[in-house]
């Protein structure tokens, strides 16, 4: 009952994420299962990739709540956090590569589930929704807007 309380308490976006990424994880896992030979490499490449996108999303929420209160200096802060995110993964991609103790395309395609979160969103707000009995509140018609600031409709 508590990790459901401080799930609530998350940033819901992030949490819906998350869990995207997790979903596309598992799915690449059991592709991967049928495909590939050295299990051990795949898995700790892909996970790793999976768990830098987490770390991505996270940097990437952080700076667009610091940019959204900054007021003017917004765009600058979201320019210089997008930079620091793809200069810390072309790093982590070269070392990677150097050493050789990963694969940089499985390392890769697990970053590459901060992308395919985003298409899945929808999927996985409506999965939150049921998990957590919630419902999205519906859009006020303006007529309705205008009666609730004391306005009369023009048709009366």
């Amino acid at each position: 009952m508590k990790m459901m309380e401080a799930a609530k308490r998350m940033n819901r976006t992030l949490l819906e994420m998350h869990i995207g990424m997790v979903f596309f994880g598992l799915v690449c896992q059991a592709a991967g299962a049928l495909v590939v030979k050295d299990q051990k490499s795949y898995a700790l490449s892909l996970w790793f990739g999976v768990a830098f996108a987490f770390a991505g999303s996270i940097h990437m929420c952080r700076t667009l709540d610091r940019a959204l209160l900054s007021g003017s200096n917004a765009s600058g802060m979201v320019t210089k956090g997008y930079l620091f995110r793809y200069f810390v993964l072309a790093a982590v991609l070269v070392v990677i590569s150097l050493t050789e103790v990963m694969n940089p395309l499985v390392f890769f395609l697990g970053y590459m589930s901060l992308k395919v979160t985003a298409y899945l969103q929808p999927i996985t707000h409506k999965l939150c929704n049921k998990l957590f009995h919630e419902e999205d509140p519906v859009p006020l018609s303006e007529e309705v807007l205008a009666a609730q600031e004391g306005e009369i409709p023009a048709g009366q």
